[in-house]
């Protein structure tokens, strides 16, 4: 009993705020259903209608937890998605090529961040955002940067910019694939390097043929397995760049949640129904987490950006693309 007060008094602190984000991500799944759209954006700007929940009353401390917590522990089942064969497959070329491409788009959006005169770490959310896996790797990122004035503003900026790229992106470039003549197999590279989000990721690639979207699909993947890395680099940086008691923690435990699933997706084949589970708790975690962002964000607040952050974006997308095209070319890809 003296255990069960605390963790009720606990439970009911966090359940309303909980349970409208949860309401909220499920309207949004079922719209994504029903209208071919992203559930993430869907979710976004649903929960920014929601801003009232998220400012004052009983449903604060629950936003707050859906936000932060469950958003980790979405982005930490993501690692059950990716196996070292997969990535072998690729071949070492093609792995590296990615490898460098993410780098460097993280780099371009950094130094690129001047000219929006916003701050740098907004560079690096939207440049890794655009890098890694759009709105996931926005969450992720955003999950370890330090929590400035405008936190929650850059990161919903930057959601529903990379998702809006990453739509305008799955439609153009399987037709830039056809009029650079690409193979199948040159198309999934480029198709699986350059679009943002998984899901158009999948859509692009499949349109145009089996061997395509498998290539893709399984180079996306490898564009997700660099959020560990990229997440672990910033923690350090941010680790030893700040006082000793403003520390966040060296590694934060959803990233090691994420290696350690990683390695064990790729050692033990897991039943497909277990996969299917964890993916799917996945993406419910994470449109959940960002229903929540979105109750903590206002319309207001993002019109005051201007159009600098989204030629940033623009500017960081148009560069990855020319970045794959690039070294495809260069490596005989």
């Amino acid at each position: 009993m003296l255990f069960w007060s605390p963790a009720k008094s606990h439970f009911d602190r966090l359940a309303p705020g909980v349970s409208c984000a949860a309401i909220v991500a499920i309207a949004a799944l079922f719209l994504s259903e029903h209208y071919g759209a992203s559930a993430m954006l869907f979710a976004l700007l649903l929960g920014m209608a929601m801003n009232f929940l998220g400012q004052e009353g009983r449903c604060v401390a629950g936003i707050h937890f859906a936000a932060s917590t469950i958003l980790r522990i979405g982005v930490a089942l993501l690692g059950l998605r990716i196996t070292f064969s997969e990535i072998a497959a690729l071949g070492l070329n093609t792995a590296l090529m990615v490898v460098a491409a993410v780098v460097l788009t993280i780099l371009f959006g950094r130094l690129f961040v001047r000219f929006t005169h916003a701050e740098s770490r907004f560079g690096i959310l939207t440049g890794g955002a655009v890098a890694i896996c759009g709105a996931s790797a926005a969450l992720a990122i955003a999950a370890v940067l330090p929590r400035g004035e405008h936190h929650d503003r850059d990161t919903t900026f930057t959601i529903i910019g990379v998702t809006a790229l990453s739509t305008i992106a799955m439609v153009i470039y399987p037709i830039v694939s056809t009029v650079l003549g690409f193979t199948p197999h040159q198309a999934g590279i480029f198709l699986g390097g350059t679009i943002h989000d998984v899901a158009q990721v999948v859509g692009a690639g499949y349109s145009m043929g089996k061997e395509t979207g498998d290539t893709a699909t399984i180079v996306k993947l490898l564009r997700v397995a660099m959020l560990l890395p990229v997440i672990l680099v910033l923690s350090i940086m941010l680790h030893s760049g700040t006082r000793k008691e403003a520390r966040p923690p060296l590694l934060p435990w959803f990233a090691v949640v994420f290696g350690v699933l990683v390695v064990i997706s790729s050692l033990a084949p897991l039943p497909k129904q277990l996969l299917d589970f964890a993916g799917g708790l996945s993406r419910f975690a994470l449109v959940v987490a960002i229903a929540a962002i979105g109750m903590r964000t206002s319309l207001r607040e993002l019109t005051v950006l201007g159009m600098r952050p989204v030629l940033l974006m623009v500017a960081e997308t148009l560069f990855l693309a020319a970045l794959i095209i690039g070294m495809m070319k260069l490596l005989a890809i």
